[in-house]
């Protein structure tokens, strides 16, 4: 083992002697246990209790948003803090909205039907592992791929809408199957998502911005399941619209950088 690796492996070791920050990790055990408790109520099994299971879903997604942020303005961010969070976001919106799926509409499907379960899954593990090694890589406004989070509200969402209409869970189960399979696709996929971390977002804006958002506020107290389905539906098929818009503008950049490379070769040549 060379120094560096052994100096780095005691560093380490005398930060957790050290201690680790309370609060941040408090949300984040939060976010966990709604999480399990989701999972306790999906195996329950009664309509209500898959109610109750996706609301705690959107609850876990509330904690995992705030542990962050608590990190942030607290200054108490931490390796061990990032790899806890990543761990609890793989049972809060991995095994969590995978189990609450199979059991609520996927059973019937027999093989297919558990096998779209842990392909989302391991989908989302997989997002959070490249997240992980992306982190200071990326740009912060926009995520690579489908977050988990926003992965697991839609498959809550979703069970939320069927409850609010009185849908059985075999209305339109195809559908459901798809949906699962989809959204294991877009955590995966290069697809570019807003993160709501923009910074300008705190700043001043027009005054027709604070209407649009009490508007909205209005109609989604009026319709709440329906529109954060909605909301979520959206979100999900943001990014490859996103993808699609700017696709010719990419196409273009890319031939522009090539003819450059082309050029310059040509010059070095002579």
């Amino acid at each position: 083992m060379s120094l560096e690796i052994q100096e780095e492996s005691i560093t380490k070791k005398d930060s957790i002697k050290r201690g680790i920050y309370i609060l941040p990790n408090l949300f984040t055990t939060a976010s966990l246990f709604a999480g399990f408790y989701s999972m306790v109520k999906t195996l329950n099994g009664g309509t209500e209790d898959f109610r109750i299971a996706a609301l705690f879903i959107f609850v876990s997604a509330i904690f995992d948003g705030l542990d962050g942020k608590v990190a942030r303005m607290t200054g108490t961010t931490s390796k061990f803090g990032v790899e806890y969070d990543s761990l609890a976001d793989v049972v809060a919106f991995g095994v969590t909205p995978a189990l609450m799926m199979y059991a609520w509409a996927l059973k019937p499907f027999g093989r297919l039907g558990w096998l779209a379960a842990f392909l989302f899954l391991a989908c989302c593990a997989l997002r959070l592992a490249r997240f992980n090694v992306q982190v200071d890589t990326v740009e912060s406004k926009r995520f690579v791929g489908l977050p988990t989070p926003a992965a697991a509200c839609m498959v809550a969402s979703t069970v939320l809408l069927f409850h609010h209409f009185g849908w059985p869970s075999s209305f339109k189960r195809l559908a459901i199957v798809a949906l699962i399979y989809l959204l294991a696709f877009l955590m995966v996929s290069n697809f570019r998502y807003y993160s709501f971390k923009d910074p300008a977002l705190i700043k001043r804006q027009p005054f027709g911005f604070l209407l649009l958002a009490v508007v909205l506020l209005i109609v989604v107290v009026a319709e709440p399941v329906v529109m954060i389905f909605s909301i979520m539906l959206l979100y999900v098929f943001s990014g490859p619209v996103d993808f699609l818009i700017t696709w010719p503008r990419r196409r273009r950049l890319e031939k522009a950088v090539h003819k450059g490379y082309e050029a310059s070769n040509r010059g070095g040549e002579v």
